[in-house]
C-alpha cells in the first residue's frame, strides 16, 4: 500500500496521533505526515503510506493556506489560547484602519522568530521539552513569505484572517506579532489549514470516514505517488531509458522533449502514470555523471494505486 491519504485533522488531536491511526487503518508503520499541525489546529495534513514516505519532504515545501482567529489585548507563553496568560494589554483603540494598515508591514518576506513552544530543537532537544522546564534559550530569525492576509471577520477583540504563506511560518506567532505591532497584545484562538501544496480541504476526508471505509472493506482514497507530485513536470519514459533508469542511470535530455524545462527545475520521471524517480534538470551533465538530469530519488515501478 503506498499514496498519500489527505486527512481532515480534528481538534485536541497530535498529528502523530493522526500517524498512529492510519497505520492501524492501512496495517502498515510505513507512515509519515507532512507539515507537523499543533492539537489546537485542525483541516488539510497530508499522510503518506508505504515507500511514498520518501516523498514527504517535498509535500511539506509548498506553500499554506489557513484561517485563522486571534485575540487582541491578551498574550500567552505558548501565543495560543492553551498557553498561560503573560501578559494584557489595552485594545480598545484599536479600529479596522489601524489593523489594515498594520497587516500591510506583514505582507512580502519577513523575518520571524520561532517561539519557544515549538518542536525546533536545540542541542537535540526540542524546544517545547525547554519551555516547559522554564528555560528560553536564544533564537534565530527565520525568513519566510506571506503572499496574503486578509481580513474575514473584525469583532474586537477578535479578528478572524485568511493567511497565505510559506512553509515554516507559525501562525501563532504572526498572531501574537500583530497585537505587539498594534501596540497591544494579542494570541491565536484557532487555525484551521485550508491548504498544503496543491492539497486543499476538498480532497480531505475525516478519520471517522477512513474507518468507515475500512469497516465497509472499501479501498482507502490514497493519491498515488504521481497525482503527490502532480505540479512538478513529468517526462514518460519507456523501453531502454526506462531500464537505464531504474538502474540509476540518468536519461540524456535528447530522450525527451524538454523545451519548456530550465536549468535547475525538478522533474519527475513516470512508467506510465506511475513514478519512477525524480530529478533536477541539468543539462550538459552534473559533475562526471552521465546524463542532463541529477537523479534524486528512484522508486519501484508499480502500476498501482497503493
Amino acid at each position: 500500500m503506498n499514496g498519500v491519504l489527505i486527512v481532515d485533522k480534528p481538534q485536541g488531536k497530535t498529528s502523530f496521533d493522526i500517524v498512529r491511526q492510519v497505520r492501524r487503518l492501512c496495517k502498515t508503520r510505513r507512515v509519515g505526515h507532512a507539515g507537523t499541525l499543533d492539537p489546537l489546529a485542525t483541516g488539510v495534513l497530508p499522510v503518506a503510506v508505504g515507500w511514498a514516505t520518501r516523498l514527504v519532504e517535498y509535500m511539506m515545501a509548498g506553500d499554506k493556506t489557513y484561517l485563522a482567529t486571534l485575540k487582541l489585548g491578551v498574550a500567552t507563553d505558548t501565543q495560543d489560547s492553551e498557553g498561560r496568560v503573560i501578559e494584557v494589554k489595552e485594545w480598545q483603540d484599536i479600529d479596522r484602519a489601524s489593523l489594515n494598515k498594520t497587516i500591510t508591514d506583514f505582507i512580502g518576506e519577513i523575518d520571524q522568530l520561532p517561539p519557544m513552544y515549538s518542536a525546533l530543537k536545540k542541542d537535540g532537544k526540542p524546544l517545547y521539552q525547554l519551555a516547559r522546564q522554564g528555560v528560553e534559550v536564544e533564537r534565530q530569525t527565520r525568513s519566510l513569505r506571506i503572499d496574503s492576509l486578509v481580513i474575514d471577520d473584525f469583532a474586537p477583540p477578535f479578528v478572524t484572517f485568511t493567511v497565505r504563506c510559506s512553509k515554516g511560518t507559525y501562525v501563532r506567532t504572526l498572531c501574537h506579532d500583530i497585537g505587539q505591532k498594534l501596540g497591544s497584545a494579542a494570541h491565536m484562538t484557532s487555525l484551521r489549514r485550508l491548504s498544503c501544496g496543491h492539497f486543499d480541504a476538498s480532497s480531505s476526508h475525516t478519520l471517522e470516514e477512513l474507518q468507515d471505509l475500512v469497516t465497509q472493506g472499501k479501498p482507502l482514497p490514497l493519491l498515488t505517488p504521481a497525482e503527490i507530485l502532480a505540479d512538478w513536470p513529468a517526462l514518460v519514459v519507456s523501453g531502454a531509458v526506462l531500464g537505464r533508469l531504474q538502474d540509476g542511470v540518468a536519461p540524456d535530455m535528447t530522450d525527451f522533449d524538454v523545451s519548456a524545462l530550465s536549468a535547475g527545475d525538478r522533474v519527475c520521471f513516470l512508467d506510465e502514470e506511475s513514478l519512477v524517480a525524480i530529478a533536477n534538470f541539468t543539462p550538459g551533465g552534473y559533475g562526471k555523471r552521465p546524463g542532463d538530469f541529477e537523479l534524486i530519488k528512484v522508486f519501484p515501478s508499480v502500476r498501482e494505486n497503493g
